[in-house]
């Protein structure tokens, strides 16, 4: 987490659009500028990014530019991969992720990429170690379980592993698979400041919103602020189409008792009985975190912490 500062709106958002430019200016210089920067001089011979062709409009750019990113790559080559660059390496791959999430169908070039660095052991380890690292790091801005699932389940279709290796992959790919966008959210039992009881499908609203939160978490002040500056989020709350639901769910009771930070008209509760921790019904390795449901509680947005993507499946 970073150092305590005041909670100013200004503030709040200066930090989050940090953040987010950082993916702009990532995706922004490999569509426009990246196959000029490509013709540097890189430890991993013969990788030059693709160049879309100049009649194409942006969004083509963009979809051409993802699915033939690695046509240069020497996947055969594993003596060139042990001398790469990481560092490039890293950056190269995080250009990639921003540009896959720009796609309706955005997985499909990851699948690609995962059957193409199945080939060689070397190689497939270089690549989920990326994939780690950017996907599934709790503090990475372009952390995506969805991403992620495809280069898990080539680790796990590969020969190269015994039992013991497939434990870290194995894990991490049942919690990816959690959750997913379009199937039904895992259901768990809460409870209100006031003792009440609920469970998440009990909740009767047009759609609902998790927001995972902790007390004196200075990330979830940033997301709380971010949430309340949503016009489209707040406008929906209060015409009821939409229940936020602010969960703890933690074991520190004493922790959520002291310090009640839920807005008016927002369920405040907590896990009732640790389930979603002890039987890992979501994927909580970074808070704040916040989920999308519709009225059937089929899940639209999955481990975000941008109210624009709430803002977007909402209208």
């Amino acid at each position: 987490m970073p150092p305590d500062f005041y909670y100013s709106r200004q503030r709040v958002i200066f930090v989050y659009m940090k953040q987010v430019m950082w993916m702009v200016l990532t995706l922004v210089g490999l569509v426009l500028g990246g196959c000029r920067t490509a013709q540097k001089s890189t430890p991993v011979h013969r990788f030059t990014l693709p160049k879309a062709p100049a009649t194409m409009g942006r969004e083509a750019q963009i979809d051409y530019l993802a699915t033939h990113y690695w046509d240069h790559f020497p996947f055969a080559d594993t003596a060139a991969l042990v001398k790469a660059d990481t560092a490039e390496m890293m950056r190269r791959f995080a250009q990639f992720v921003a540009l896959v999430g720009q796609q309706p169908l955005h997985s499909a070039p990851m699948e690609r990429l995962a059957e193409q660095a199945s080939a060689h052991r070397t190689t497939l380890d270089y690549f989920a170690f990326l994939a780690q690292r950017v996907l599934h790091d709790p503090n990475s801005p372009l952390r995506s379980s969805e991403l992620y699932i495809p280069l898990l389940e080539a680790q796990l279709r590969a020969p190269y592993y015994n039992v013991y290796e497939r434990i870290v992959p194995e894990h991490d790919l049942r919690l990816a698979r959690q959750n997913r966008i379009g199937e039904t959210a895992n259901d768990f039992r809460f409870v209100r400041r006031n003792g009440e009881e609920g469970t998440l499908h009990g909740v009767e609203a047009e759609h609902t919103l998790i927001f995972f939160s902790n007390p004196a978490c200075t990330m979830c002040e940033m997301l709380k602020e971010l949430l309340l500056s949503s016009a489209v989020i707040v406008e929906r709350i209060t015409e009821g189409r939409l229940t936020l639901l602010m969960l703890y769910p933690d074991e520190d009771i004493r922790a959520w008792e002291r310090e009640a930070s839920a807005e008016e008209g927002w369920i405040d509760a907590r896990d009732a009985d640790g389930k979603i921790r002890r039987d890992e019904l979501y994927d909580l390795r970074a808070i704040p975190s916040i989920y999308l449901l519709d009225a059937n509680k089929r899940v639209l947005v999955k481990d975000s912490t941008d109210p624009r993507e709430v803002e977007a499946a909402l209208q």
